[in-house]
């Protein structure tokens, strides 16, 4: 199945419209930037969209892990009946934490790679989301030496780096209920513009209480 386009000019409204009616009902003083995906800055994962908040209320979106920014990414997917395989598509970002985050995570593959080509060893890293896993997946995918894959369960699932032929590990115990996985970085495996108003594709986008720009179809206010 082929995927589709997801831009500004093909679903800019959609979102606009989903997001202003949740950051309303949230009374968050937050604004976004809906941007065709060349223009949003070099993502490891080249979304076709990315939309970028700001604003004084920022903090909400990103406390704990960005956990209600992320939210709002997949809900907007639902909104938009987006296949699995286009989720990587659309990025929501703030302050460039997903950029950030992006690059961060390529560079820690890169570094693990050298590290199993020395030892010979495999390498785990620590429990990521599906996403964060997709980005090790990507930066490893064309060296010929090495092989990567998922392993784990629920929120303790993670990748695995090994030389190219040597099989799988065995799976890891499953932590006793209540233990938290750690989660972000690796580890290694023993052996074994204007308050209120969105330019469509340029501007900010909507802010508590004020007006949100249309794009061609002119700002409207919000009762």
């Amino acid at each position: 199945m082929s995927e589709r386009q997801y831009t500004v000019e093909t679903v800019g409204d959609r979102i606009a419209d989903f997001l202003d009616a949740v950051l309303d009902a949230m009374d968050l003083d937050v604004e976004y930037e809906i941007l065709d995906g060349e223009e949003a800055g070099d993502y490891f994962e080249k979304p076709t969209l990315v939309v970028k908040f700001s604003g004084p209320d920022l903090h909400y979106l990103t406390n704990n892990k960005a956990e209600v920014l992320l939210a709002l990414e997949q809900l907007t997917q639902e909104v938009l009946r987006m296949e699995q395989n286009e989720h990587a598509l659309i990025c929501f970002d703030a302050n460039d934490t997903r950029l950030l985050r992006q690059e961060e995570l390529r560079l820690s593959a890169l570094t693990v790679a050298e590290k199993v080509r020395a030892t010979k060893q495999p390498y785990r890293f620590s429990p990521m989301n599906s996403r964060e896993r997709r980005l090790i997946h990507l930066a490893l995918r064309d060296m010929t030496d090495l092989r990567s894959e998922s392993s784990g369960t629920g929120p303790y699932r993670h990748v695995v780096v090994y030389p190219a032929g040597m099989p799988s590990l065995p799976e890891p115990p499953v932590p006793p209920p209540g233990a938290r996985p750690s989660r972000g970085g690796p580890r290694p495996q023993g052996r074994g513009g204007n308050h209120g108003r969105r330019e469509e594709g340029k501007g900010p986008g909507r802010g508590k209480g004020g007006p949100r720009g249309r794009g061609r179809g002119g700002p409207r206010k919000r009762h």
